[in-house]
């Protein structure tokens, strides 16, 4: 059955033209900016409303609905962290609007319990829990709360026995670290500057270290550190185990940590490192500080240093760097956990505490960690394991079982999962420079891929983050419908180490661009797929990959979704926390790195009269990461330019209520996914089948 594509809104274009660094930069739609103003109000009312008329007539909507929302309740537990007798998570299953915060007992077998459900606690199905962190003896949680999906979080203690939150509150504490004393009595946590008090442009910036007494007012809280090197520094702290030592882990961007180590009996101050790009992550054992780093290890490696001498110099070597990414540690009692990536596949190898002793802990399958974490009371570690088709699931190492793990409390997280059996390969193709790259391709058992196979192709590409295998529904979804969903491994991802990342980053952006057009054209050249048969999706960075694929390569797909993006980077620095992301991208107000962003910006590359994919802008108006002026741009600047807006429209869609993607309730990601795999299937020909009977099977092909 057609379906009716009514004409885009009118939009207004202005003769608006900066001059940059000597160079004119158009910018039509910079009205289009002020999400607050009564007129762009209005104009996302218009343009959702011919959004909405287009995706509800898809045949296929309501069906897809129904099984994104059976996959989106599967039982998964991710988040774990342990303490004292009791390993903590976040677990959503059945009927959960939100993921609630769980406990299991490390010694007695038998079900979690539901410590705090966001949902039923504020009957609001979009208050989520952003993060939490129990005390050492884990009577005591710290949970942030916030809700709209716009992360800025509200702190909170819990009493576990009871169930209870005590009276502290401590608002703005978004993404918080805390680091508790012993007893419970206290923390070291992170927080911003009221919002009120402070200028627009510092907003979401100056992070700094506090410290709290259970009980108390947070007016009476003391700063213990805001030696900032600049506004966009993100610290990060812990305690060791007597609380005698602080460490301060202090970000700036993607590739460079510096460590301070506080003695807080004597005052003494090391520091460890600083000024230096790479990124290390320690803790205290004993008299010894451990942990992981990039220095002289693009790859990794663990060291060791005496808390007496532990500035970078003194660092001794106890795991080396290996072919392998060394991304996280956890030290239990007695050991070691040590995760690392061969190419986005997560392994988990284990060492004594002075790097002896090694032994490889068996992983289920070809699959990814979403959590780990180690007792220090006993030598055992929990850790939330996923793939493509499987949900996270929690499970328990121990060190000397016969068995490397075993499955924790799975009863409770039971649900309506992936029915199917899937094959999982991975395969590399030739970057157009000759590099080799990695890319997954997950199909149903049953598929045999050809010109007429559709496809959806993804990537991120950036801020050193791996795209392994993890659970969605959406690749689920399209598998059973026939399709290939294809992951693509390219530069500025964390996937083969610091040096990968730094391939993709700000002056060789356009590598990672490169190698996701090469994968596009490697699947249409293999026969897997087809143009008219071939989707992009990618969200926040990976929006800006996909919106620098089609503005680049017009012809490259039929189909592309860009989800919460950035696309207009002559002048993203200026808005919400976007200064953060400046050492990745460049900064415009710098005229080499200003030629460079110019140069590939997707909104300033988009061409009247180019025959551009159909495109589906989404977004969400809560978004306090990235702001929703991408999207809205974009979206007016293609409908203005695109030839064959009337059969390949691009629709935006504005979500209310909703941030960048955290913290959304499972009825709206059903909504959201349904709405895009319908508009996918219709773009592409493709309709939706019922799903197959059966058990995931994996078969990744030989390296």
């Amino acid at each position: 059955m057609p379906v009716e594509i009514p004409p885009p809104p009118f939009t207004l274009r202005d003769d608006v033209v900066d001059t940059v660094h000597g160079v004119p930069v158009a910018d039509p739609y910079r009205w289009l900016e002020d999400g607050q103003a009564p007129e762009v109000r209005d104009w996302v009312d218009r343009q959702n409303a011919r959004t909405d008329r287009v995706l509800h007539a898809l045949p296929d909507r309501s069906e897809l609905h129904a099984r994104l929302a059976a996959l989106l309740r599967a039982g998964a537990s991710v988040a774990c962290q342990v303490a004292g007798e009791r390993v903590f998570s976040l677990d959503r299953w059945g009927q959960h609007q939100q993921a609630v915060l769980s406990v299991r007992s490390c010694t007695v077998p038998g079900q979690a319990e539901t410590l705090v459900d966001p949902h039923l606690a504020t009957g609001d199905p979009t208050a989520a829990i952003d993060w939490y962190h129990p005390s050492p003896d884990g009577r005591l949680v710290a949970y942030g709360l916030s809700r709209g999906g716009d992360e800025q979080s509200t702190l909170h203690v819990l009493d576990v026995a009871t169930t209870r939150n005590l009276l502290d509150r401590i608002p703005n504490t978004r993404a918080c670290s805390v680091a508790w004393m012993p007893d419970g009595s206290g923390f070291a946590y992170t927080r911003y500057p009221d919002p009120t008090t402070i200028p627009d442009e510092d907003r979401g910036y100056w992070r700094t270290v506090w410290w709290h007494r259970v009980g108390e007012p947070a007016t009476k809280d003391e700063i213990l550190w805001s030696a900032l090197p600049d506004k966009t520094a993100w610290p990060n702290i812990s305690l060791s185990r007597d609380g005698r030592y602080l460490l301060v882990h202090v970000s700036l961007g993607w590739s460079r940590v510096d460590v301070h180590l506080i003695d807080r009996t004597s005052g003494a101050h090391t520091v460890m490192i600083e000024g230096t790009e790479a990124v290390s992550q320690f803790v205290v054992l004993g008299d010894h500080v451990v942990g992981l780093t990039t220095l002289g290890a693009d790859r990794g490696r663990m060291v060791r240093a005496p808390v007496t001498s532990a500035w970078h110099h003194e660092w001794q070597t106890i795991v080396p760097e290996t072919d392998r990414v060394m991304e996280a540690f956890v030290a239990t009692s007695r050991s070691l956990v040590v995760l690392s990536s061969d190419e986005a596949v997560s392994h988990l190898d284990r060492y004594d505490h002075d790097g002896r002793d090694h032994d490889e802990i068996r992983l289920p399958e070809l699959g990814s960690l979403a959590g780990l974490t180690g007792s220090r009371e006993r030598d055992e570690a929990y850790f939330s394991f996923t793939s493509f088709a499987r949900p996270p699931t929690l499970f328990r190492w121990s060190h000397g079982w016969l068995a490397d793990w075993s499955l924790l409390d799975r009863h409770d997280l039971e649900g309506d999962g992936p029915q199917g059996e899937y094959v999982v390969e991975q395969v590399h193709y030739p970057a157009g420079d000759g590099v080799d790259v990695p890319m997954f391709l997950v199909r149903a058992a049953t598929t045999e891929p050809g010109p007429a196979t559709h496809c959806v192709l993804t990537g991120y590409g950036g801020f050193a983050i791996s795209m392994g295998p993890s659970y969605s529904a959406a690749v689920v979804a399209v598998c059973d419908d026939g399709g290939i969903y294809a992951v693509a491994n390219i530069r500025g991802g964390g996937e083969r180490g610091e040096a990968w990342h730094r391939a993709g980053m700000r002056d060789r952006k356009q590598r990672a661009f490169d190698d996701f057009i090469a994968a596009a054209d490697w699947l249409v050249a293999s026969g897997y797929t087809s143009r008219e048969k071939l989707a992009l999706r990618g969200g926040s960075n990976g929006g800006l990959l996909v919106g620098a694929a089609i503005t680049q390569r017009p012809d490259l797909c039929r189909a592309a979704q860009i989800a919460v993006p950035l696309l207009d980077m002559v002048r993203y620095h200026r808005f919400l926390i976007a200064r953060l992301w400046v050492p990745e991208y460049g900064d415009p107000d710098v005229a080499e790195e200003f030629a460079w962003l110019h140069a590939y910006s997707p909104y300033h590359h988009v061409t009247p009269g180019t025959a551009y994919p159909s495109v589906l802008l989404t977004t969400a108006d809560h978004d306090s990461r990235v702001d929703p002026m991408h999207a809205r741009k974009m979206a007016a600047a293609l409908q203005h330019a695109n030839a064959a807006e009337a059969g390949r429209p691009t629709l935006l869609r504005i979500e209310t209520k909703a941030g960048h993607g955290q913290g959304k309730p499972v009825d709206k990601q059903a909504d959201e996914l349904a709405d895009v795999l319908a508009w996918c299937n219709w773009q592409l020909g493709v309709s939706t089948r019922p799903a197959s009977g059966g058990l995931p099977l994996w078969r990744p092909t030989a390296r």
